[in-house]
């Protein structure tokens, strides 16, 4: 009974969708953080630059030197403020009535002069500019981008099986450059998280966050006038009836502050009057290819026993070694591996990879958001952790995280129990959780360990088991003896998050951790 009650609270939280966490008589405001993707920082901008190219081949800009100047320092302040990496943001005016305004990966950003028309006050405008920049900020383009292709390629892609696929492939795959779905239509879960993250924006920006949410009345108002105004702007921003509350609440833990403005919004009004009314624009936004299905059953399995004796395999940059049978082959990537014997990797009729025996090894940079992780565990039957009204670790957050990952990718798989049991993992604090489920490669039941690591920070590196349910046994058995042998080296990790930020700052003074006795 105390289970349901939990599952109960946590689904009423869920649906009121509060961001403020209340502990004691305080409120404090969780920060939004980016969730998995599969690019580095370097990449969001490169895709970014590339796709603001496309996508003004069909973009009527404006092309107004002191409309673009003046949101472009709105733009400035607020940027001081973003989360996350130093993205190259910038802003350019749309020459349509529409309101909208939409962000691209690593900074790009447009925005109709029918939204700057619209907005009644600088403020207003500001806050739908911190909206689309936290977006940006969170990243939520390439890890919508990044979810797609996973629920393409499979688990086999986490460790590196599909690791030099390049980065265009990869787009190609799910939409393509320029004005992909992928990067402009974003869950309500992220809507929630950059209104979050918008609003945080402001207030360190100087700006009013309430003013977010009155441009809330200004659409509703503009809806029921011109309904054709909005059409565009409902297509890729979910209409949600409590954002504004969520906003309202979030305003009065933020503050105010002291107002300042950038100044100069009537004027600019007033020019766009002068400038002559603005047509329509449709713009063709590119869908991600429809998924092939594979024919069920038509790939059997067929592996050798792993073999008693271990070989060590040590990541290239150091970041990490682990043994593993020595009729295995070993996949690496930049990250990763992939360890399967002789046929645990296949190759579907369509030419994609597939791992359906092997183990992978890889780092994982959460998170979704505590909320959503709640919300998504719910909608798949299972909550991993028993108490969830203690306070929660990183590690536990961040195992949520990938397990939702992975059940949102694959969804014939399942979890096999309600809860994720404690483990020890190199050395370290770790959990354990065992999925299941019929493979669309193989027809046959798929058993998937999964495998979380803490690091310093709160990311985690994980370890997957993946074999048919009839061998699952077998590998479960060398599967302990491998994660016996796996040692992290803290130290690496930290070189490897300054020279890619791809990890995140795992800080300085770790030390690798000696090699266990096998």
């Amino acid at each position: 009974m105390k289970r349901l009650f939990v599952l109960q609270a946590v689904a009423l939280a869920s649906l009121v969708g509060a961001p403020l966490v209340t502990t004691g008589a305080a409120q404090t405001i969780k920060q939004a953080r980016p969730g998995f993707n599969l690019f580095t920082v370097q990449q969001d901008v490169d895709i970014g630059r590339q796709s603001a190219l496309e996508a003004e081949r069909q973009l009527r800009l404006l092309n107004d030197a002191s409309i673009d100047r003046y949101v472009g320092r709105i733009v400035q302040r607020l940027s001081a403020h973003a989360p996350g990496a130093a993205y190259p943001y910038q802003i350019k005016t749309v020459n349509a009535a529409e309101i909208n305004a939409f962000a691209l990966p690593g900074g790009p950003m447009y925005i109709n002069r029918g939204t700057v028309e619209a907005a009644r006050n600088e403020a207003e405008l500001a806050g739908v500019l911190a909206h689309e920049m936290s977006h940006v900020a969170l990243r939520h383009g390439t890890h919508q981008a990044s979810k797609a292709y996973l629920a393409q390629s499979g688990l086999g892609m986490l460790g590196g099986l599909l690791g030099k696929s390049s980065t265009s492939g990869i787009l190609g795959a799910v939409g393509g450059l320029g004005l992909n779905a992928v990067f402009l239509k974003f869950s309500r879960d992220d809507e929630y998280q950059a209104d979050q993250t918008g609003a945080q924006i402001m207030a360190a920006a100087g700006y009013d966050p309430v003013a977010m949410a009155n441009f809330f009345q200004v659409l509703r108002a503009e809806a029921d006038r011109n309904p054709s105004k909005l059409e565009q702007f409902f297509s890729n921003h979910p209409p949600t009836a409590d954002r504004e509350t969520r906003i309202r609440q979030l305003a009065v833990t933020l503050g105010r502050g002291k107002t300042q403005l950038v100044g100069g919004f009537d004027g600019v009004k007033s020019r766009l009057r002068g400038l002559g009314g603005a047509g329509p624009q449709q713009v063709v936004t590119n869908f991600p290819r429809p998924q092939d299905t594979v024919a069920t059953g038509v790939l059997s399995v067929r592996v050798d026993p792993p073999s008693t004796r271990l070989v060590e395999f040590s990541q290239p940059n150091g970041f990490f070694s682990i043994d593993y049978p020595d009729n295995w082959r070993a996949y690496p990537s930049e990250f990763a591996v992939s360890m399967a014997p002789e046929g645990g990797v296949v190759t579907a009729g369509d030419g994609r990879q597939s791992m359906v025996y092997g183990v992978i090894v890889n780092h994982y940079t959460p998170f979704n958001g505590a909320e959503t992780i709640r919300s998504q565990s719910l909608q798949k039957n299972y909550a991993p952790f028993e108490d969830r009204t203690a306070v929660r670790g990183t590690l536990e957050d961040a195992t949520d995280d990938l397990v939702t990952t992975i059940l949102q990718s694959n969804a014939y798989l399942r979890p096999l129990d309600s809860g994720a049991r404690a483990e020890t993992i190199g050395g370290a604090r770790g959990f354990s959780m065992a999925l299941a489920g019929n493979s669309p490669t193989t027809g046959e039941e798929e058993r998937v360990m999964v495998y979380t690591r803490a690091l310093p920070d709160g990311h985690v590196v994980y370890a997957l088991g993946i074999a048919p349910g009839r061998d699952h046994a077998a590998l479960d058995q060398t599967f302990a003896r491998m994660l016996r042998t796996l040692v992290i080296n803290d130290a690496a990790a930290h070189r490897a998050t300054l020279a890619t930020g791809r990890l995140g700052n795992l800080g300085a003074g770790l030390r690798a951790r000696p090699r266990p006795q096998r």
